[in-house]
């Protein structure tokens, strides 16, 4: 079955380096609890989705997900919650907790998976092989995901290769008429690496709000936004509107890219779907406007 979300396929490249004990195959996966979106998106890319008892409010794609019993937010689940509904597999990404919850699981002989993350494509197929490794997917399974992620790197490097030198940010919201931008440390600027784009705000770590002399000085020349990030913002119009945003050049010549935020930034197999969609779109508005501008002159 394949995740109604855009997404265009999954695999496995080189399953580099995880702890051995974090991706042995479970020994019964028949009851499968999730707390992860992406773990959520590959375990329905696996064909394997009716072997899930319960998700975490993260995992929203594809939209069948979200209806089985849910065990609370991936960074604040319940030792209740997930006892209720009887996993014989907890599926968890690498920063679920609380801690002392996912420890109580533990005494409780859970059989618990925390899946190992790097944010970056490599990462992200490595991600995938463990989960595939756990649920006891053939080899000859994998391979056929494995295609098809590596024609979505394949698509990435070729854009790459056509950028140039083109500053980007992603905006994760506006509040007060603040954005808050991507630094280091987390999946919007992981995001912007796997794009291959120049960092505006390289030099700031975490999500942070940034004032409009930071916005004026970094002058990003496109802004990734996250679809979630723009409903709270108000809608397109009134982040066009924003004075700070409009100082940069991505807001006098309107250059947003906007996209789903799970997509984007959940760093499943759907983020280099997405990481390829947004390096070609920006490579076609660069040549647009080269173009354009050449019948100009």
């Amino acid at each position: 079955m394949r995740i109604q979300c855009k997404l265009a396929g999954s695999a496995v490249l080189a399953y580099l380096g995880f702890v051995a004990s974090a991706c042995d195959e479970a020994e019964d996966a028949s009851r499968i609890a999730i707390a992860g979106g992406s773990l959520t998106e590959m375990v329905y890319l696996l064909g394997l989705e009716d072997n899930i008892v319960g998700t975490d409010t993260t995992s929203l794609c594809p939209p069948s997900a979200q209806d089985f019993p849910s065990i609370g937010y991936v960074r604040a689940l319940s030792t209740e919650g997930v006892l209720s509904i009887q996993p014989t597999l907890l599926l968890s990404e690498d920063d679920a907790g609380p801690s002392h919850v996912m420890d109580q699981l533990e005494k409780l002989n859970v059989d618990i998976r925390t899946i190992p993350e790097t944010q970056t494509a490599a990462g992200i197929i490595d991600k995938f092989a463990c989960v595939a490794e756990i649920l006891g997917v053939s080899d000859e399974v994998q391979a056929k995901h494995t295609k098809n992620l590596e024609l979505l790197v394949a698509r990435i490097e070729s854009a790459r290769a056509k950028l140039g030198e083109i500053r980007a940010t992603v905006i994760f919201g506006i509040n007060d008429g603040i954005p808050t931008v991507a630094g280091r440390g987390t999946s919007g600027h992981s995001l912007l690496e796997i794009i291959g784009v120049d960092k505006a705000f390289d030099e700031i770590s975490g999500w942070k709000p940034v004032s409009l002399e930071s916005m004026v000085e970094s002058n990003p020349q496109f802004l990734i936004v996250p679809q979630r990030a723009l409903d709270i913002s108000g809608g397109e119009e009134m982040v066009i509107k924003n004075k700070s945003i409009q100082m940069t050049e991505a807001g006098k010549k309107q250059q947003f890219i906007v996209h789903d935020t799970m997509a984007l930034l959940g760093f499943g197999p759907r983020t280099l779907d997405a990481a390829a969609e947004v390096a070609e779109e920006i490579v076609s508005r660069v040549s647009e406007a080269d173009t354009a501008s050449t019948e100009e002159t």
